[in-house]
């Protein structure tokens, strides 16, 4: 490979990576790759929780940045084996996030004296619901592994800092009616046509486009799904209609629900049904401390706000500062022609070996300082 320094081919790395099958709640076999690589390595300590593995090194310095990835994808799509064209793989999982995944394994077998102590997680089950989350076991079961000052997720932001993240809200929504016969409407009360006002409302709505941190995030608040009805002749008595809301990391949950309800009430009357059932904070950027200001500032990376949601939000309710950088598309995830570039690639692999080698430029570091060669 060209441009990193490193022993590895990255590309090849990863096409290696996505040959070894991890569906959701599949994840055994590739743990147990990574294990026998890891556990070869002498300077790391590596331990297994459930399909979930950590790697870590423990030469006391003063920092200890924590970089993770997940190890699961979506189901295949005629996609399950990796083909490399000149500087492009194609297959299931390579840009979310198997080239994630490499870059935190190349680093792990290269930096045998890093200039800050650094845990590798490799966690399961992201593409599915929150409740399995890996790391979310990690952080429940064995929080002693995810102690550390900074965190950066392999998610695929295309080798930029995609700072933070929205934090994200499912409301059901549920207005009453009376039933009647579709001839006599008269006699009772179309619950769906009580939703024209609040659909309206919806469809006109003026996102907040706050500025955190320096990064401009944008909100939004869609209607998901409806349903209601319960025959072709009977006026219905009931509608369901499903938001979800993402909003800015300077909002709590609480502020950011309060929202919505304001924005509902007018459209409500007794009996109606207003329920959140699915909710996850949002994360600041993060990108004040030493760490995060130094891969964006060493090598000019750009940086925007993270508009969906990642598993930042897990740090920073750890109170871990974290970040997105991948090498990944995100455009391309979980498509049948899902593919990764090399030149992304190498150049995450060589922001973060740097970050590694030489530490923050103006914090403390471990070894021979910001200056080692």
């Amino acid at each position: 490979m060209t441009g990193t320094g490193a022993d590895v081919d990255l590309l090849a790395l990863t096409a290696e990576l996505v040959d070894v099958a991890s569906v959701s709640r599949h994840e055994q076999a590739i743990t147990a790759w990574l294990e026998q690589r890891l556990r070869s390595v002498p300077w790391l300590r590596v331990e297994r929780v459930g399909d979930n593995l950590v790697a870590r090194t423990e030469l006391g310095r003063p920092l200890r940045l924590i970089l993770a990835g997940h190890t699961d994808t979506v189901a295949p799509d005629g996609n399950e084996r990796a083909r490399v064209e000149g500087d492009r793989l194609w297959g299931l999982g390579a840009s979310d996030m198997k080239g994630g995944l490499a870059v935190m394994l190349a680093a792990a077998e290269a930096v045998s004296d890093p200039a800050v102590d650094v845990t590798y997680v490799f966690y399961a089950r992201e593409e599915i619901a929150a409740v399995e989350n890996g790391l979310r076991e990690l952080a429940e079961t064995r929080p002693d592994l995810l102690v550390g000052d900074a965190a950066l997720l392999g998610e695929p932001t295309g080798g930029a800092i995609e700072a933070g993240c929205q934090g994200t809200m499912r409301l059901r929504v549920v207005l009453r009616g009376a039933r009647a016969h579709t001839a006599r409407p008269w006699m009772g009360r179309n619950a769906i046509h009580r939703l024209a006002g609040l659909v309206d409302v919806l469809a006109s709505y003026e996102e907040r486009r706050p500025v955190v941190q320096g990064c401009a995030f944008r909100e939004a608040l869609q209607a998901v799904s409806v349903s209601g009805g319960v025959g072709g002749n009977v006026v219905p008595d009931e509608v369901e209609i499903v938001l979800n809301h993402r909003f800015a990391p300077d909002r709590s949950a609480a502020q950011a629900e309060a929202h919505v309800r304001d924005l509902l009430a007018p459209f409500l009357e007794p009996g109606d049904v207003v329920e959140v059932v699915d909710l996850a904070d949002g994360a600041w950027p993060g990108l004040d401390h030493p760490l995060l200001r130094t891969l964006v500032e060493r090598h000019g990376l750009r940086v925007t706000a993270k508009l969906g949601w990642t598993d930042v939000a897990r740090f920073a309710a750890l109170g871990i500062p974290a970040t997105n950088l991948g090498p990944g598309d995100a455009t391309v995830a979980h498509t049948a022609g899902e593919h990764l570039d090399r030149a992304p690639l190498e150049a995450v692999y060589a922001a973060v070996v740097d970050l590694l080698r030489h530490g923050p430029h103006d914090g403390p570091a471990g070894g021979d300082g910001p200056g080692r060669p």
